[in-house]
C-alpha cells in the first residue's frame, strides 16, 4: 500500500475506496493532486468539519498536492447529504465574508504557503464560483445533465434519506455542481482524488463516473469514517452546542476543555486523528499504566496548539489547571466584562449574570442550572434563581462562576 495511504489507514482515517489498488500504484509513481471541498454556510467551520483536512495535512506531507475548495457556488444552494431539511439559503454577501474567514481557519492544517517543506505536495486554495458563477442553465443540463440518470441519483443513501422528509429541487442539483466541481478541477489541476467524508460518497462517485464519461480520465474516490463519541454522541457537539473553530463563537478556553472532556476511550483515537503527533508517539499514551488524564492533557494542548496557537493553548492549559488545583492563575478562561453602572444598590440578577457571562443562552437556560444545583458564584453553590449578585461580591474586580461540573467564566468589574 502507497505510504501516504497507509497512513491514513493506520491512524484511522479510511473508510472507503473506490480503488484501493489502483490508487495506490498511482500515488507511488507521481505526486497525485487530490480535492476535498466544504461550503460555507456558516462563519466558522467546526470540529465535524475538519477529518478530511487532517487527512489532507497528511497527504500533503507524503508528498501530494491538495486543492482545498471553497463552495463559494454550491454554497449558494446547499448539499442535501446528512441533513435532515433543507439548508437556509444565505446572500451572496454572507457566503464571501464566510469563505474569508475559513480560508484562515484551514491554512491552520493544511500548508498553503508558496513554499512548503521539502518533501511536502504544494497546496492551492480554489473557490468553486469562478466556473459555477456564470454558468449558462441550458448548456449545462446539455453537457453535463445529459450524463446523470435520475434512478440512479436516487439509490444513493444522502437522497435517500432526505426524500422521506421531502427534497427539494435546487438541493437535487446539488450531485451534478459537486461532480462539475470534481470534472473542472480534473480538467484545469489534472486532479485524480476526491477525499470527504463517508455521507459523500455518492456525490464522489457521480463525479468519477462524469469524468470518465466527459474525457476518459481515471479518477478515484477516498471517504473518511464519520466521527462519533464514544458516548455515542455526534462529534463537535458540546453542552454548548457545535465546537466552533472561531475564538468569536467558542473560546479557546472552551476548546480546550472540550478535548480535555472527552469519554477515556476516544483519546488515543482522537489523538490519531485530530492531531500532527507521530503514531510512535501516541504508543507512549497506550500502556494502561500510564495516567490517561495526562493523555487527555496532551491531546487537549495539541489540538488547541493547532487551531488557536501555542499561546492561546498554553493560557487555556493553565487555566485549567489552576482550577483543577484551586489556584487562580484564570488569564486563559472565558471572560465577561461588567460596569459598575450595570449593578445597581441591590445588585444583578444571578440568571442575567449567568446569561452575560456565556454560561447560558437565556434565563430559563441558567434557571434550570441554579435550580439542578450546578450554580456557583465564588466558588459558594447558589440554589436560589432569585439571588442577587452585589458589586462586593467582586475580590479584586473578578468575579468566578460555574455551572454544571466542568463549565466556567470569569466576570471583570470595569
Amino acid at each position: 500500500m502507497n505510504k501516504g495511504i497507509q497512513v491514513l489507514i493506520d491512524r484511522g482515517f479510511v473508510n472507503n475506496c473506490t480503488d484501493f489498488e489502483r490508487l495506490s500504484d498511482l500515488m507511488d509513481k507521481e505526486k497525485v493532486t487530490f480535492y476535498c471541498g466544504v461550503d460555507p454556510t456558516g462563519p466558522s467551520l467546526h470540529v465535524g468539519h475538519i477529518v478530511p483536512y487532517f487527512a489532507m495535512h497528511h497527504l500533503q506531507e507524503a508528498g501530494h498536492n491538495p486543492i482545498a475548495l471553497l463552495g463559494g457556488g454550491t454554497g449558494l444552494i446547499g448539499d442535501p447529504s446528512g441533513k435532515t431539511e433543507m439548508r437556509k439559503i444565505l446572500s451572496e454577501d454572507t457566503i464571501k465574508s464566510n469563505v474569508e474567514k475559513i480560508r484562515t481557519q484551514l491554512g491552520k492544517i493544511v500548508d498553503f504557503s508558496d513554499n512548503p517543506p521539502e518533501g511536502c505536495g504544494k497546496a492551492k486554495m480554489l473557490n468553486n464560483a469562478s466556473w459555477l458563477r456564470d454558468l449558462n442553465y441550458i448548456e449545462f443540463l446539455r453537457d453535463i445533465g445529459v450524463y446523470f440518470s435520475v434512478n440512479r441519483m436516487l439509490t444513493f443513501e444522502g437522497v435517500k434519506q432526505r426524500l422521506e422528509r421531502g427534497l427539494s429541487f435546487i438541493e437535487f442539483n446539488y450531485q451534478l455542481l459537486q461532480s462539475y466541481d470534481f470534472y473542472m478541477l480534473n480538467k484545469m489541476e489534472n486532479c485524480r482524488l476526491q477525499i470527504g467524508g463517508a455521507d459523500q460518497w455518492g456525490n464522489i462517485v457521480a463525479g468519477i463516473d462524469l469524468i470518465g464519461r466527459k474525457s476518459g480520465n481515471e479518477c478515484f474516490g477516498l471517504t473518511f469514517n464519520l466521527i462519533m463519541r464514544a458516548d455515542g454522541k455526534k462529534m463537535g457537539k458540546s453542552e454548548k452546542g457545535a465546537v466552533f473553530l472561531s475564538p468569536e463563537l467558542y473560546s479557546p478556553y472552551d476548546f480546550y476543555q472540550y478535548w480535555r472532556n472527552i469519554a477515556d476511550a476516544d483519546v488515543i483515537k482522537f489523538m490519531k486523528l485530530f492531531t500532527f503527533m507521530t503514531l510512535d508517539e501516541i504508543r507512549e499514551y497506550e500502556d494502561p499504566k500510564r495516567n490517561i488524564n495526562e493523555a487527555k492533557e496532551r491531546l487537549s494542548f495539541e489540538v488547541t496548539k493547532i487551531i488557536h496557537g501555542e499561546e492561546e493553548a498554553e493560557k487555556a492549559r493553565s487555566a485549567a489547571k489552576a482550577l483543577f488545583s484551586g489556584g487562580t492563575a484564570l488569564e486563559g478562561m472565558p471572560t465577561a466584562e461588567i460596569t459598575e453602572e450595570e449593578i445597581p444598590e441591590e445588585g444583578i440578577g444571578l440568571l442575567t449574570l449567568f446569561v452575560k457571562a456565556g454560561l447560558a443562552s437565556s434565563n430559563g437556560e441558567a434557571r434550570r442550572v441554579v435550580t439542578q444545583g450546578g450554580a456557583e458564584v465564588g466558588g459558594v453553590r447558589i440554589t436560589d434563581f432569585k439571588h442577587m449578585v452585589k458589586k462586593e461580591d467582586f475580590k479584586n474586580g473578578e468575579l468566578l462562576l460555574k455551572a454544571g461540573k466542568k463549565r466556567f467564566a470569569r466576570v471583570l468589574l470595569k
